[in-house]
């Protein structure tokens, strides 16, 4: 068995969870998301060898990845265009700051087959469930007195965003004002972006996104802080993904977002992640990794057998009908939107049900089955499936974090916290 339950004494299991997570709600306060439970007060155990494993996967993946996107950035627009990017980043991700990795906040999924480890998809430009890897995983590691095998890892993102704030200044970007934002409306994205601030060691500050604006006087973004000054922002953590910013506008219709991306351009701003991480965040690449690698050009032999070993078929065109299982999914997608699983005839099994995304190009990558789990929740025993999450900081591997939920993982499967076995 890949991961072996804990589940706690029967009728404990509430006030487990209250005392695990009541205490913690400053940090992480979305234990409950829309009524239903997502954090789990149960845990499951791992051995150390698999943990090992997904940590190397993800050292090499993250290499590979990272010297396939700097043959893009300095593709056509021909190629821009066929991975998905809109044509309002395409002078951004051209930018290059000589940083050691392409994201310096990245996250790998992966589902642990009958065929070995396979990464499904990598979340590199404003991945999530960053402060339940981080810190809930600990937290529930000390309640049951066993080992967190995440422990230190918290340290990665202070010594990542001096390096690379280190990296803009040597590369002309200013760095004195720093800003962290996200939607103020969404407590997980508020909660991460807060807790990524303090973890930064940096003397910055939050702004909800609906408080930026931009200075045409000055050409340079800024924040209205809570007495009615704007601050001015040179560097800015968004947790709000490129090709959403590439299409906003403020509610008079100013183009703010390929504003903000012009700056990035000129270098008067320095986002994090990177505008590079926007070249691995589409699902595209990883046909594209797929087609050189079948093509038997471009990749070293050591490399070939990294794609052989951790990465999926997937396709630009459905390659699959008739011949295996498949699922669809749409270029920048995320927790599951618009994923679709097929029979090797065509037939539909299941589809996500949610509104987003289904409007995106899509590719089709093999149908793997994930690992089969049976957890402890509030409602009792709950059979899912088990996707790991790990995450690449600053081009190292870092964190990992268990999900369980259904065929399609989504932004309401079960955060499962995970101990070394």
């Amino acid at each position: 068995m890949i991961a072996t339950p804990h589940p706690v004494v029967a009728g404990e299991y509430h006030q487990h969870h209250k005392r695990i997570y009541e205490p913690i709600r400053n940090i992480f306060s979305w234990d409950h998301w829309e009524g239903k439970e997502y954090a789990l007060a149960s845990f499951a155990s791992v051995d150390r060898s698999i943990f090992a494993e997904i940590r190397h996967a993800t050292k090499l993946l993250g290499t590979l990845f990272d010297r396939v996107a700097e043959v893009v950035r300095l593709g056509s627009k021909e190629l821009w265009s066929e991975l998905g990017f809109p044509a309002e980043t395409w002078s951004a991700i051209q930018l290059t700051t000589n940083y050691k990795a392409v994201t310096a906040i990245g996250r790998f999924d992966f589902a642990y087959t009958p065929q070995g480890l396979k990464m499904l998809e990598f979340n590199s430009d404003t991945p999530t469930s960053i402060v339940e890897a981080f810190f809930v995983n600990g937290e529930v590691c000390k309640y049951y007195q066993v080992e967190n095998m995440n422990e230190g890892t918290d340290l990665d993102f202070k010594h990542m965003f001096h390096d690379l704030l280190e990296n803009y200044r040597a590369n002309g970007f200013a760095t004195e004002h720093i800003a962290f934002c996200c939607d103020s409306n969404d407590d997980e994205d508020r909660g991460t972006t807060k807790y990524l601030l303090q973890k930064s060691n940096l003397p910055g500050f939050y702004s909800p996104l609906s408080e930026l604006a931009y200075d045409p006087s000055k050409e340079r973004l800024t924040a209205r802080m809570p007495n009615g000054d704007f601050q001015p922002i040179d560097v800015l953590y968004r947790l709000h993904a490129l090709e959403i910013i590439a299409k906003d506008r403020t509610s008079k219709g100013f183009p703010i977002g390929a504003k903000l991306l012009e700056l990035a351009a000129k270098k008067r701003i320095a986002f994090i992640n990177p505008p590079t991480a926007f070249i691995t965040q589409t699902k595209a690449l990883q046909a594209l990794i797929w087609n050189l690698y079948e093509s038997e050009i471009f990749f070293t032999p050591e490399e070939r057998e990294i794609v052989e070993a951790y990465c999926l078929p997937t396709y630009l065109e459905n390659q699959f009908h008739k011949k295996l299982p498949y699922v669809r999914k749409p270029y920048f997608g995320r927790e599951g939107g618009a994923v679709s699983l097929f029979r090797a005839d065509g037939e539909m099994e299941t589809s996500d049900q949610a509104k987003h995304y289904w409007d995106q190009p899509m590719v089709y990558q093999e149908r793997v089955d994930l690992p089969t789990l049976t957890v402890e929740t509030a409602g009792g025993p709950y059979t899912g499936k088990l996707l790991f999450g790990s995450f690449l900081i600053g081009g190292q591997p870092s964190a990992i974090l268990g999900r369980v939920g259904q065929d399609i993982t989504q932004d309401l499967s079960y955060f499962l916290p995970l101990a070394v076995k």
